[in-house]
């Protein structure tokens, strides 16, 4: 494995999510659904995040995804590190936009720059070596506290570590939750779970079933 090849977002009803993600996002096709009735409470441990060019994009598309039916956990604001916000999707997945750029250049563009996958683990490093171990490649690293692996092309979610706790704040929500995290990954031969219960499914099953 060298990176994530398919998300899988576990909802409770499939049309209304496409038309969401697509709607909002124009992620329909980047994003794999299906249905689920897994019981599940409160922070499912991770987040999806668009990284955009500048403030103006920010604002697009957190008011394009709240227009479609999201709810806005962090309004659209400027901090120490940029501009950005979080809303929560109608299915519940929890997604941030933000970017490094504290000035528009110009008019919005709508285009995303970089998708990350964020999960919230209990121990970023011992959690980084058994990535290492599935065949990913760190691209960044800071101490305990973050990690990133490579992803194999530019419109790909990459994949990241984060302390659960700190994400969770990071997110404007409570960091306690139990049941489905309601997220399979794909990009193995072979199906595994990971420490923190994160579940990747084998590539050739996931291709078989779509």
């Amino acid at each position: 494995m060298t990176s994530i090849a398919s998300i899988t977002l576990e909802v409770d009803d499939t049309t209304a999510a496409e038309q969401f993600y697509t709607t909002a996002f124009g992620l329909g096709s980047r994003l794999r659904l299906r249905t689920s009735e897994a019981p599940t409470t409160g922070f499912r441990g991770f987040t999806l995040a668009l990284t955009v060019s500048q403030p103006a994009d920010v604002a697009s598309l957190v008011d394009g995804a709240i227009a479609a039916g999201a709810t806005s956990l962090k309004p659209v604001s400027k901090s120490l590190w940029g501009y950005g916000g979080v809303v929560q999707a109608p299915d519940g997945t929890i997604w941030k936009v933000a970017t490094s750029a504290k000035k528009d250049s110009g008019p919005a563009t709508g285009t995303i720059d970089e998708r990350v996958l964020l999960l919230g683990v209990a121990d970023v490093k011992a959690s980084k070596r058994f990535y290492v171990e599935q065949g990913l490649t760190v691209a960044k690293s800071f101490g305990g506290k973050y990690a990133e692996f490579t992803a194999d092309g530019p419109d790909q979610f990459k994949l990241a570590l984060y302390k659960r706790a700190g994400l969770a704040k990071d997110l404007g929500v409570a960091d306690d939750g139990s049941g489905s995290h309601r997220l399979a990954l794909t990009g193995s031969a072979t199906a595994f779970t990971d420490p923190d219960g994160f579940t990747w499914e084998a590539s050739s099953l996931t291709s078989a079933q779509s």
